[in-house]
């Protein structure tokens, strides 16, 4: 190779000949972007966008119907808008969609989801609006949701009507999907069902129990013993509290969802042991036309104490069905139950929605009138309930 210690002076390489050749980068590539950025200009003056490339979609919203609960006897149900161009007559939406290139528009018709009717069965009279949904009320022309939200029952006739009843409360429903559908399906419609305020879509779930014949209650979460390290969930009534914030908290809990005939409480040994605390709970939900159902696990409840100046319907569960959760056990609180049932005329037992106490139970159910037993909704054994003594 030549350097420039050995070039020829004068002489100029082949190398430095083809790099004078060469035109120059920077001009170029200035070039470049210049004729980028005024064919760019010429589309956006010379294309009619006017959405600039941005996909859009126009949709109608029609106003919502507000729900039957919260409606009063002054405020008829409103009249839904007639069919126009952007709403059918069978429930369905258009869409107008815009092409974001062009700004063409076309259509596309979007069917209606099937309704249900979540207020299915509901009495208006029976609700009010409060601060966070509807709440519970005595109707104008007295009638209680106690009353009006309790399963029908017809006492039989001739020697029957004297046979011992038996009524099962069902607690822990609306958290576990799974659990839920199977008491709803596989219990028969005589027993109750006590549904936590944590779940989800539970005016859905609550009207499907309804619908099924069951009866249902609200279990309030009250606070236990050893709070919070067993703790009961949000919203939990709790000692500490005064009267004003745990009625708030109970008024949460009560607008979860309608159609109960009473109260339950959820955990709470201590809360239910507590006069000051209880008291005013009690007075909230006998003056709304709840029952009172104390689950019976806490041998130190004032609740059927509390509940019974207050002309309050009230009960205590006699037997605990599934303390031991396993199928001989639970055989053994059933023939308990029965054997109590036999002694007073009436006897409440209270449960989980565990799958085996739903399997037993629903086994169990099916032979009783066989053994000489009636089985009940808990709301009919107010009136059996013998006096507390």
């Amino acid at each position: 190779m030549t350097d420039d210690l050995n070039a020829p002076l004068g002489v100029e390489t082949k190398t430095e000949t083809r790099r004078r050749r060469l035109p120059p980068l920077m001009p170029v590539a200035a070039g470049l972007v210049g004729a980028a950025v005024l064919a760019i200009a010429g589309t956006m003056l010379f294309i009619r966008n006017p959405l600039g490339g941005e996909p859009r979609a126009v949709a109608a919203i029609a106003t919502p119907v507000p729900r039957t609960a919260e409606r009063t006897e002054a405020q008829p149900a409103p009249t839904p808008p007639a069919a126009s161009d952007e709403t059918a007559a069978d429930g369905g939406t258009t869409i107008n969609i815009i092409d974001g290139m062009s700004g063409a528009k076309r259509e596309v018709r979007v069917a209606a989801a099937p309704a249900t009717d979540r207020t299915a069965g509901l009495d208006p009279r029976l609700s009010e609006r409060g601060a966070q949904g509807p709440l519970p009320r005595i109707a104008p022309d007295g009638r209680k949701p106690s009353e009006a939200y309790a399963r029908s029952f017809r006492v039989p006739s001739g020697q029957q009507s004297a046979l011992p009843r038996v009524a099962i409360l069902i607690g822990g429903l609306g958290i576990g999907q799974n659990s839920t559908a199977e008491a709803i399906s596989k219990l028969p419609g005589a027993i109750s069902l006590a549904f936590a305020p944590y779940g989800a879509d539970l005016e859905r779930v609550v009207m499907r129990a309804r619908s099924e014949g069951h009866e249902v209650f609200l279990q309030v979460p009250m606070e236990p013993f050893d709070f919070p390290d067993n703790d009961p969930g949000p919203q939990t009534l709790l000692t500490t509290l005064s009267a004003e914030r745990n009625t708030e908290r109970l008024h949460w809990a009560m607008s979860r969802f309608q159609g109960y005939a009473g109260i339950v409480n959820y955990m709470g040994a201590k809360f239910t042991a507590s006069e000051a605390a209880l008291a005013p709970i009690l007075r909230e939900t006998a003056k709304r036309g709840l029952m009172a159902i104390d689950d019976g696990t806490s041998p130190r409840s004032l609740m059927q104490q509390l509940a019974g100046p207050l002309q309050q319907p009230t009960l205590r569960g006699d037997v605990h069905l599934d303390r031991v959760p396993t199928p001989a056990e639970l055989d053994a609180q059933l023939a308990r139950l029965e054997a109590r049932a036999r002694e007073r005329g009436f006897a409440l037992g209270v449960g989980s929605a565990l799958p085996v106490t739903i399997d037993r139970v629903t086994q169990w159910a099916r032979a009783l009138e066989s053994r000489g037993l009636l089985l009940v909704p808990v709301t009919a054994g107010v009136a059996r309930r013998p006096p507390a003594g």
